[in-house]
């Protein structure tokens, strides 16, 4: 099927669902998206695929308006795990600065100042031009699996059950990660716990969870899918 890509001219929002009611996540001005030439664009919904991380998703009809044609597709950039590492203090930087801008946990926030766990994390990356998947999951699967005895600054730190990664956060350091968590887990932002079972009663909460840490060393790089 034809796809025809399109780039933001406005922060945009994408739903879980066709009925365009809860977010899944969001694209900041300047990305790119496809969409099928035919099929896909409904009265109530249009579905598109984010073309940086190939997340799927659905958009209001009205938003069509934020949206022009792309002038050239989106061509992804390499890096090694060397240049990567170099740029973590900016990556670092940049979830600290969020953490000191006014902000709460919005589920699907990729574009700030408000972000989900996920999507901060990859913000961050982003920041410094690297690309990491959306999920906490497909994080945990993208990056290098590091031995949580082992951990360095830098890299992620994951949560959740022993089926599924479901949280994630940045390692900062002497036993301390920063992450965006929901109220119901007893903040509502970004903030920093300690990685330790003797912590505070959020970052015990936390532990309780962990899954492990990774690593990335390298940007993630599309690859063509069918619609």
């Amino acid at each position: 099927m034809e796809m025809i890509e399109y780039q933001c001219i406005s922060d945009l929002n994408i739903y879980d669902s066709p009925e365009c009611v809860r977010l899944a996540t969001q694209a900041a001005r300047g990305r790119n998206l496809t969409i099928p030439w035919e099929g896909q664009i409904q009265d109530t919904c249009v579905e598109v695929c984010l073309c940086e991380d190939q997340y799927r998703g659905w958009i209001d009809p009205n938003d069509l308006r934020l949206l022009k044609l792309a002038t050239k597709p989106y061509q992804p950039a390499n890096f090694t795990a060397i240049e990567i590492e170099k740029l973590v203090p900016d990556v670092i930087e940049f979830t600290q600065k969020s953490m000191r801008q006014t902000n709460y946990y919005l589920w699907g926030g990729t574009v700030g100042p408000n972000y989900d766990c996920s999507g901060l994390m990859q913000a961050a990356f982003l920041s410094v031009g690297v690309w990491i998947p959306r999920d906490a999951y497909q994080q945990e699967a993208f990056t290098q699996t590091i031995d949580i005895n082992e951990i360095q600054i830098g890299n992620l730190v994951f949560f959740g059950t022993p089926q599924k990664a479901t949280h994630v956060g940045l390692y900062l350091g002497n036993g301390y990660y920063i992450h965006s968590s929901g109220k119901d887990q007893g903040r509502n932002g970004i903030g920093i716990d300690q990685l330790s079972p003797d912590g505070d009663r959020i970052s015990q909460l936390y532990y309780k969870q962990l899954r492990g840490s990774g690593r990335v060393v390298r940007s993630y790089i599309p690859i063509s899918q069918e619609w």
